[in-house]
Parts: structure tokens; sequence; C-alpha cells
């Protein structure tokens, strides 16, 4: 990897996991998990108290986890699926543009979380320091 590419890669996930992690902390905090869960339900989504606290602690978590780069590609795609479930159940049908409840800030997300589940955390990342530990503990394959 070039260095660029690297920097590229961490100025994303700083960008992408401060979102998130402000949207979660609205959840939890801002909006309380209770006001949070009563919206989630009166757009349809199941389960809305659960749904709640999954959405709240996977964007506070998953965006804290991104910014580290912590085990990137499993957090990108959560954070990329409750970006997906946003889209479907709250977004799809208000047009593209925010100021109408439109889909683009969660297309941005969803798309960013998951280009970095794809390509990894680089190597300014949590991720690529345990890398080297991960590999040397790997067993061996068995050999017939």
């Amino acid at each position: 990897m070039t260095l660029a590419r690297d920097l590229a890669i961490l100025v994303a996930r700083i960008g992408i996991g401060a979102v998130f992690i402000a949207h979660g902390w609205q959840k939890l905090v801002t909006n309380g998990v209770d006001g949070t869960a009563g919206f989630f339900g009166s757009v349809g989504i199941p389960l809305p108290t659960a749904a709640a606290w999954f959405a709240a602690l996977v964007e506070v978590g998953g965006g804290a986890a991104l910014i580290l780069g912590l085990l990137t590609p499993v957090f990108g795609a959560l954070l990329a699926l409750n970006m997906l479930g946003a889209y479907i159940f709250v977004h799809a049908g208000n047009g593209m543009f925010v100021d109408t409840g439109g889909a683009e800030l969660v297309l941005v997300l969803g798309a960013g979380a998951l280009m970095l589940a794809a390509v990894g955390a680089g190597r300014f990342s949590v991720d690529a320091l345990l890398m080297p530990v991960l590999r040397r503990r790997a067993p061996e394959p068995a050999t017939a």
C-alpha cells in the first residue's frame, strides 16, 4: 500500500467514524433510547427497543472502532447493514436530500462503511498492529 492510500483510508475512517459516533450518541443521550425506540416503532421497525439499542451501540462502538481501525471489516459491515435498515425503514420514500428526510446521508455513510469493510483499515490502525501477532499465533494447516 502507498502512503497516500493509507492516509486516505485513515481520513475516511476518522470522518465516517465521527459521524457514526455523533448519531449513536444522539440515539443514546440526546433523544434517549426510549425516544429513539418510539420513533423506530412509528416507522414500523420491528422490535423497536431492541433495534434502538442495536443501532445506538453499533453506531457509537462501530464509529469508535473505525477511528481506531479495530476490526474494521467487521464493524464496517455492521455499520453498512445498519444504514441499509435506515434506508429501507426511514429514508427510501423521501427522495434524496436530507432536508426532506431523504437518503443521501445514509447512502454515503453506508457506502463509506462498506468500502472500509472491503479495503480494511490501512497501515495506520490497530488492525495493522495486531496482524503480525495474529499471523504468528495462527495454527499451521493440517496436511494429509
